[in-house]
């Protein structure tokens, strides 16, 4: 589109600013021929600045898109608050987010009246904004790697809630991680992870998560979830589904919810 707008202005030039243009000026209005050029020359240079300036606007949108697309949960998450408010009801009282971007669920989450949030930041914050330096100075966002045991007691809240971070991790590490996940959890677990073929910030990942995320299908997950003797929790499913439906909402990643 932005290719099209940017020739929009040369065709535009090439009608209204050829000889023809200059020779009426010329006759109407005798104005001197030097004078003529000059201003076509500088309508010429205001439409052509004008054109590349759209042109940079929709190129800077369509970086921020794709940037965006397949980059994170954190998105389908801030949505899917009043769905998973809607599916577990009072087991929404107490929530842990682990994963990346968990300032902005937690701020979220914190918004609700009935719901007691806090966060676990696996990798290195990096030009936060004040909210979040409030939430980790306060306490309720704090770093911690994930591959070794969380450092809270069991049961400590009624739903966990990870996105993304599992994405980063090997076979070796998720047989440690997920069931530490379920031991701080009293009611279930919720995953959001990313499709397979969805595209990451290779650079950015790279420097932030030491490795570039490992996209695994549903019955990959489904298969692993059996081997480790985690259980799906169908109930609460079937809830979740009914309610996203109402809403239409259309998440960009998969949701599995687990039994605690």
């Amino acid at each position: 589109m932005a290719a099209r707008r940017a020739a929009n202005p040369s065709r535009r030039l090439a009608d209204g600013g050829s000889v023809p243009l200059v020779s009426s000026l010329h006759q109407k209005s005798r104005t001197p021929p030097l004078l003529s050029i000059g201003l076509v020359i500088v309508g010429a240079f205001l439409l052509i600045g004008y054109s590349y300036r759209d042109s940079g606007r929709f190129a800077s949108e369509r970086e921020a898109i794709s940037r965006d697309e397949g980059g994170s949960c954190t998105s389908d998450i801030l949505q899917a608050i009043p769905i998973l408010k809607k599916a577990y009801g009072n087991s929404m009282r107490k929530v842990l987010h682990v994963g990346p971007e968990t300032c902005k669920v937690v701020a979220k989450l914190l918004k609700e009246d009935d719901i007691e949030a806090w966060g676990v930041e696996p990798y290195d914050l990096e030009d936060v904004d004040s909210i979040c330096k409030t939430l980790v100075h306060k306490g309720f966002v704090r770093l911690a790697d994930i591959k070794f045991p969380l450092p809270y007691r069991p049961k400590s809240f009624s739903l966990v809630i990870v996105s993304d971070a599992l994405d980063y991790l090997s076979p070796k590490y998720l047989n440690a991680t997920l069931p530490d996940l379920a031991r701080v959890s009293a009611d279930g677990l919720v995953i959001f992870a990313g499709y397979p073929g969805q595209q990451r910030a290779k650079v950015s990942e790279l420097s932030k998560f030491g490795r570039p995320a490992k996209l695994r299908s549903s019955s990959w997950w489904i298969r692993y979830f059996v081997q480790t003797g985690v259980e799906e929790n169908e109930s609460i499913m079937k809830k979740f589904e009914q309610a996203a439906t109402k809403r239409s909402y259309k998440p960009s990643c998969q949701i599995f919810h687990l039994s605690s």
